[in-house]
């Protein structure tokens, strides 16, 4: 029996699929415990195993630097939350919740926003008005046309990145036109909805440019009951410069008089799409902490 350290790139069907070096990846289960925990491993893990032939037995998860839920992976150093200009349509708010989560597991994130080859006018200038004023780097592309996706490849490269966002927004397109070796189904968006065919089912880590490209399952319904609404105000950056001058600790940047955030958006330095995002957020978790009272 061989002890050795490597990362999960990879779960499926109850088996793990662990990078040892070397070109070298070993099919795992899990031990003990961790089987009672469905969400106790995740794509990502740096782990402890021990290999018997040609399979392995993860005995132990080293510590995370970060993690994400709903892609549940872990030790990540950026970030691409993936929209479209069109085909779905632009969502400031599912943007805003991504970026959220992104501040809230401390990962670095930038905005790719896809198909800009079929943008309506003046889109493309409008969301860099508003998240590149605020810090985010804003990566217009087109995964038909080959626009911007240099600048792409230099963002990811020799980093850990995930790939976040909604189905049909050409998540796999990209990454095939990033790299063709990356081989990757690429649904058809359905006309009646509007929206891509999950065309990637499970979380893996995909070598690329001396680092990973994580591809996750699509998804377009963020999940952030789990939130703490107290803490909701810190995943927006923009109110955390604002929020010291808030005449009291604890302002929810609702109600309260002198609020400095609310007095940075009638001033047109807080984006009203970013400050609607908020509201809808903190209303979302309110009812879910509602509903989990009452259970």
């Amino acid at each position: 029996m061989i002890a050795k350290q490597g990362r999960v790139i990879k779960n499926y069907m109850g088996y793990y699929y662990v990078d040892v070096g070397n070109n070298e990846i070993v099919t795992c289960k899990v031990k003990g415990k961790m089987k009672q925990n469905r969400f106790s491993l995740f794509t990502g893990d740096f782990v402890r195993l021990e290999i018997n032939g040609t399979e392995g037995m993860i005995t132990e998860i080293l510590p995370r630097k970060n993690f994400l839920l709903r892609p549940n992976v872990a030790n990540i150093d950026l970030v691409v939350i993936t929209c479209a200009a069109a085909s779905p349509d632009f969502s400031f708010l599912l943007t805003d919740k991504l970026l959220a989560l992104a501040e809230f597991a401390k990962i670095p994130a930038v905005i790719c926003i896809n198909k800009i080859d079929l943008a309506p006018k003046g889109l493309i200038q409008h969301c860099q008005a508003i998240y590149e004023e605020i810090g985010y780097q804003l990566l217009p592309v087109s995964a038909q046309t080959g626009a911007g996706l240099e600048e792409l490849l230099s963002v990811v490269t020799g980093k850990v990145t995930v790939f976040a966002g909604p189905s049909g927004v050409g998540k796999s397109s990209l990454l095939n036109a990033i790299d063709p070796k990356i081989t990757r189904s690429v649904g058809d968006v359905s006309i009646k909805i509007g929206r891509g065919k999950h065309t990637t089912r499970f979380a893996h880590f995909l070598p690329f440019a001396e680092g990973y490209i994580v591809d996750t399952p699509g998804f377009g319904n963020v999940n952030i009951d789990e939130f703490k609404k107290e803490l909701l105000p810190r995943c927006f950056k923009e109110f955390t410069k604002e929020a010291p001058q808030c005449r009291f600790n604890g302002c929810t940047h609702t109600h309260e008089p002198e609020c400095a955030v609310k007095e940075a958006l009638v001033h047109g330095e807080i984006a009203t799409s970013r400050y609607q995002s908020y509201l809808t957020m903190k209303l979302e978790i309110e009812t879910a902490q509602e509903r989990g009272i009452k259970k």
